[in-house]
């Protein structure tokens, strides 16, 4: 490959990545801690006592990590209407849109050797564990590294895009 291709690529991958919203993202939530907090609150968890019992975090952490939650729109916070003086810790739709994100992750560690789970997240109008993750295609077929490339947006979402292109 010439040095100039070489650096040309580098160069867009550069500006591509100044605007990439993954380390925003990582900001918000890529600790151990706010992760089990996440699943804490897909778990059914809402009030500080039940975070802190359940997890086994300091207090002064959970504070912190509830805060920045709260404040970046992952985690509502309201009172508790049976008692006032508690507070209820609820997915926001924002934090609810993180339930694939942990899925995959949870699938991750299962099968690259943190072994199985004896409890799996399921369907709970049959019973029957949910999917593997995946990245899919806008047909459903499931695509590897080797399937993808990066594409404008406008190029993309033309309806005029052919499989030859």
């Amino acid at each position: 490959m010439p040095a100039d291709t070489l650096t040309s690529d580098i160069d867009r991958f550069k500006e591509a990545a100044l605007s990439c919203p993954i380390p925003g993202a990582v900001e918000m939530i890529g600790e151990k801690w706010a992760f089990l907090i996440l699943r804490g609150a897909f778990n059914g968890l809402h009030h500080f006592e039940e975070f802190q019992a359940g997890l086994g975090i300091a207090r002064n952490i959970l504070s912190d990590r509830l805060s920045k939650m709260v404040a970046g729109g992952i985690l509502d916070r309201s009172p508790d209407p049976a008692d006032k003086r508690r507070v209820i810790y609820s997915l926001s739709a924002k934090g609810e849109g993180l339930l694939p994100v942990i899925l995959a992750l949870r699938q991750w560690g299962e099968e690259w050797g943190y072994g199985k789970m004896d409890i799996v997240l399921a369907d709970r109008r049959d019973g029957r564990p949910v999917r593997k993750m995946c990245v899919q295609a806008h047909d459903g077929r499931e695509l590897k590294l080797g399937d993808l490339t990066w594409v404008d947006r406008k190029d993309a979402e033309s309806p005029f895009r052919t499989a030859a292109e």
